[in-house]
């Protein structure tokens, strides 16, 4: 139970440290997983150029799976934090069981589309037909064995819960590193193992994530004491299926959202394929600063969701200063970084044609970091506080209802030779900016009505 009493009696700004940076570290390796699999194929001998821009195409569809499964993750992390700190055992077992039941369906959808919907996916996106073979030979893999990265995410979740985020990071760093070692070997061809090319970076990339689920696995079976294990506790309850979903659906949705928008946007870039791929690897490195804050938000969701079980007024607030806090440093170091080192980004991908359309698009892109991070934040607030629907509305004007009206415009006027494509990098800095507006409007409502009437 020492676990469970540093959730309760720990300074919060310390316990954000301790509990946030192994979060962040795991949610940056999972970034690396695509940065990776990008900078290798990139460096493929022949058709790299074809290889990126169809990994670009993929992209949505992996950030889909996982946000699922991280999002089923949220909403089990948030009710098991607050379901413990009620001190109700009983009903925790019950939330992990129905977590590892939703992982099941979760699955059996993937593997269902990788093997009917890939091509017809990818074929709505492009008219190359290397591009095309490439992009369903690396995406039927990815969906057909994803039960290692949706498991993966419940399991994190699950150890996050209990405040044994060390562990999870030990599990993606594992799969990390398996990843990086397969790359180069199944993609170019080493030792006894074919050159497999971007069949090679799909395999790679799920027996890394397969690795990470196992090993997670036995963490949660041999450390997660506070609640009994076993398969009675996957009965499907449909009022602990509704909790999980009332918090992890609005996280779902966000994450989805990201699919969506990435995929609407190669539409809108179709008709330069070099600044599609350009935006496709662009969104990989902006994906590795924004999963720091994605990574934090992990840890400011229990924190809160445990003291507003306990119902104390002071480390609420205490968690929502220091996580943004901690959020805005996170941010400004994304600024200085991707600002300062855009040349060797393109260099690591090989970018070739795209170099150009790279660089303005980091350049101009990265200034909205520090106010997408903000609004991470604010929403890892409202779900620990039960505020579902203010997390939703700040998703879809950041990635919906603003963004990609705005874009659809800005390309009118790039198609018709009146501006450059930079001019559709803009959208970005612009939708942050005024979502992070609302998103203060929500947050000083949400701690007027759920946080200053407790004693």
């Amino acid at each position: 139970m020492a676990e469970s009493n540093k959730m309760k009696e720990m300074p919060v700004n310390k316990l954000m440290v301790q509990m946030g940076i192994p979060m962040i570290l795991s949610m940056a390796l999972q970034a690396v997983y695509n940065i990776v699999d990008s900078a290798f194929v990139g460096n493929m001998r022949v058709g790299s150029e074809a290889a990126l821009n169809a990994l670009t195409l993929v992209f949505p569809v992996q950030m889909l799976m996982v946000a699922v499964g991280i999002g089923t993750g949220v909403g089990t992390n948030a009710l098991l934090a607050r379901t413990l700190g009620q001190g109700n055992s009983k009903k925790a077992a019950k939330v992990a069981g129905n977590s590892l039941f939703l992982g099941a369906i979760i699955y059996v959808v993937c593997l269902l589309f990788g093997i009917f919907g890939v091509k017809a996916y990818i074929s709505s996106q492009t008219v190359d037909a290397e591009v095309l073979e490439m992009g369903v030979s690396y995406l039927r893999i990815c969906c057909v064995i994803s039960f290692g990265i949706i498991f993966f995410s419940l399991f994190e979740k699950l150890l996050q819960a209990t405040g044994r985020s060390l562990y999870s990071t030990i599990g993606q760093v594992v799969g990390a590193v398996v990843n990086i070692i397969l790359d180069p070997i199944m993609i170019y061809g080493i030792g006894l193992c074919p050159e497999m090319g971007v069949k090679g970076a799909a395999y790679a990339t799920v027996i890394g994530q397969v690795a990470s689920a196992v090993l997670l696995l036995i963490f949660h079976i041999k450390l997660n004491k506070e609640f009994e294990h076993g398969a009675k506790y996957m009965k499907p309850d449909g009022g602990i299926i509704k909790e999980i979903y009332t918090i992890g659906l609005p996280a779902i949705i966000a994450q989805a959202l990201m699919s969506i928008m990435v995929y609407v946007m190669n539409l809108i870039l179709k008709f330069n394929p070099s600044a599609q791929t350009a935006y496709g690897l662009f969104y990989k490195v902006q994906q590795f600063v924004l999963f720091l804050a994605f990574g934090l938000r992990d840890a400011i969701t229990p924190i809160i969701a445990f003291a507003y079980g306990m119902r104390s007024k002071k480390r609420i607030q205490d968690g929502i200063k220091y996580g943004l806090i901690y959020t805005v440093i996170l941010m400004i170091l994304g600024i200085v970084i991707t600002e300062i080192f855009p040349g060797g980004f393109a260099t690591l991908f090989n970018a070739g044609p795209s170099r150009e359309y790279f660089i303005g698009a980091m350049r101009i892109i990265s200034v909205s970091f520090l106010f997408a991070g903000i609004n991470i934040a604010y929403q890892g607030i409202y779900q620990a506080l039960n505020g579902g629907v203010e997390s939703l509305v700040i998703s879809l004007l950041r990635q919906l209802i603003i963004i990609l009206p705005l874009a659809g415009i800005f390309s009118v006027f790039v198609r018709n030779g009146q501006m450059t494509v930079s001019l559709i990098w803009w959208v970005f800095p612009i939708t942050e900016i005024i979502s992070c507006f609302v998103g203060y409007v929500f947050l000083k409502r949400i701690s007027k009505n759920k946080v200053d009437v407790l004693n």
